[in-house]
């Protein structure tokens, strides 16, 4: 490992242990780091410290379901908008997002700057990833819930895709109360 590479991974540890982030060193110069989201819960993302740049891969969403071409032209177009990582497809066609940093500029302050765009952005574009790529699983698991009485809470950003049958109220939660006159 090369002097800057080494700098970078001090850096690097360094920051992560103030973080209060878990992640762990899977091998030399390779982090992985688990960013806390709000509409996508956690976002793996690994840093890879290599001879000339420090690179970042965070895991988005899988392959969409249908629409692929929309959500696609989505992603290209915020991709113009974007601070330090862009998203990307792999060979499989899920979806990533990907960065390269010059070791030189590995500091605390732009460690903190990359992982927080990969969080603002894995996080903030997630429920129009899953409404444009996944809106028929969305529709069939609200209706399954349904029919079993399950809660459909933590699909509430995706009420307006339920398409409900006939005009009665949606339940959001189980019923409290099992009596048979509730």
């Amino acid at each position: 490992m090369t002097g800057a590479a080494a700098a970078a991974c001090e850096v690097i540890t360094s920051w992560l242990g103030d973080s209060g982030l878990d992640w762990e060193e899977a091998s030399p110069g390779t982090f992985v780091v688990t960013l806390p989201g709000e509409r996508k819960l956690r976002t793996t993302t690994v840093l890879a410290v290599g001879e000339h740049a420090l690179t970042v891969n965070a895991f988005v969403a899988r392959h969409p379901d249908e629409n692929a071409d929309a959500v696609h032209r989505w992603l290209l177009e915020r991709n113009r908008r974007m601070f330090a990582v862009s998203f990307a497809i792999d060979q499989l066609g899920d979806i990533y997002l990907v960065g390269r940093l010059p070791l030189v500029a590995v500091t605390p302050q732009e460690v903190d700057r990359l992982l927080g765009s990969v969080l603002e952005y894995s996080d903030g574009s997630f429920n129009t990833i899953l409404e444009l790529g996944f809106a028929t699983a969305i529709r069939r698991e609200w209706q399954w819930r349904l029919s079993r009485g399950e809660s459909t809470a933590n699909l509430a950003a995706f009420a307006h895709l339920a398409d409900p049958p006939d005009d009665r109220p949606r339940p959001t939660a189980l019923p409290t109360d099992s009596s048979p006159d509730a």
